[in-house]
Formats: C-alpha cells, sequence, structure tokens
C-alpha cells in the first residue's frame, strides 16, 4: 500500500471536490465528481446503492480518484488502488459530515436513499505542485 504524505492528505480533508473513476463491466472507465474525505489510511467517498458506481465497484474494485487544490487548481494529488470496503454502516452519518464540509449544513436525503461508503486503499500515488 501506498503512503499517502500529510501535506497531500490535507486536499483530501478540505473542502476540494474529486473526481472518482471506476471501471464499467467493458473495461472503460467511468469518472464522477464527488466530495472526498481521508481516514489516515484510505481515500474515503460516499455513493448511494442506486448508482452504476456501487455496481462497478463490487464488479471491479480497482478505482482511482484526482482531487485538485482549491486554492491552487495546479497542486493535486491522484490515487490509485482498490476499493477495500463498501459499507452502508455509519455512511448516513458521514454524508452530513461531508455536506457541512462542502455546504454547511445536513445532506438532503431522498426518500429511501441508501448511502454507502467506499474506502479506497492507495496503491500508487502521483502529486504535483507540492513543493
Amino acid at each position: 500500500m501506498a503512503r499517502i504524505q500529510d501535506e497531500h492528505a490535507r486536499l483530501f480533508l478540505e473542502p476540494n471536490y474529486a473526481v472518482v473513476a471506476t471501471l464499467r463491466p467493458d473495461g472503460s472507465p467511468q469518472q464522477t465528481a464527488v466530495w472526498i474525505d481521508w481516514d489516515g489510511e484510505h481515500v474515503v467517498f460516499n455513493i448511494t446503492e442506486t448508482r452504476r458506481k456501487f455496481d462497478f465497484l463490487r464488479e471491479d474494485p480497482r478505482a482511482s480518484v484526482l482531487v485538485f487544490d482549491g486554492d491552487e487548481r495546479y497542486r493535486w494529488i491522484s490515487v490509485s488502488g482498490r476499493v477495500v470496503e463498501l459499507t452502508t454502516e455509519g455512511a448516513e452519518e458521514h454524508i452530513h459530515r461531508l455536506s457541512h464540509k462542502y455546504r454547511g449544513r445536513d445532506y438532503t436525503l431522498r426518500p429511501g436513499e441508501q448511502r454507502v461508503i467506499a474506502r479506497l486503499a492507495p496503491e500508487r500515488t502521483t502529486a504535483y505542485g507540492f513543493e
């Protein structure tokens, strides 16, 4: 597992937007902008069970995440690896925490919406714009 330096991990902890890429069954990439987080070991994002991304990750856990520094667009980190966990445990609380980080308020859940936390274990990282 690749280690992410603290100055790089900061990009996941601040309200910067990220792009998550997963693989469709035919091998082509599928990308989505997401809110992002870091638990000290994994890149963490929150999805729903009804999105194709959830199905793609269950079929093939390989994924990558690219996050830009909102204050300096030429500073970014890309992390690729495998999603080692998809869990509903704590997912609703997590999406509310992310919503507070990005929008300053609770997330508006749709009726019956089941949130899922995805944890990506870093295998390869590339960072740009750091000294």
